[in-house]
């Protein structure tokens, strides 16, 4: 399966997805942990990929989202931001509508 292919199916198959560096317990960058902590704050279940253990969706993914950096959150199969996006919108009470949209 093609790496663009794959991404398209995890997106589809999760209605909440972070790509990160790391995994949410053991984040390997600060930007990744900062949209990790958020969304374990929120408490609402999401799918993570360690683009870290996958250089193949890491490299493919900035095309697929047209977002250069990491951590990528997805809602429904639309990029939302990386780890300042994902504060501001929590910060200001956007972030959790969304999220329990997505997963109600």
């Amino acid at each position: 399966m093609k790496t663009t292919n794959k991404i398209r199916q995890q997106l589809s198959d999760h209605p909440v997805i972070l790509y990160m560096k790391g995994t949410p317990e053991e984040p390997r960058c600060g930007f990744s942990a900062k949209a990790a902590t958020v969304m374990k704050t929120i408490g609402i279940d999401f799918a993570y990929v360690d683009v870290l253990a996958s250089p193949l969706i890491m490299e493919a993914l900035p095309e697929v989202s047209d977002f250069p950096t990491f951590p990528q959150l997805f809602i429904q199969g639309e990029i939302i931001g990386g780890s300042d996006i994902v504060e501001a919108m929590y910060a200001s009470g956007e972030l959790v509508p969304m999220l329990e949209g997505a997963t109600a």
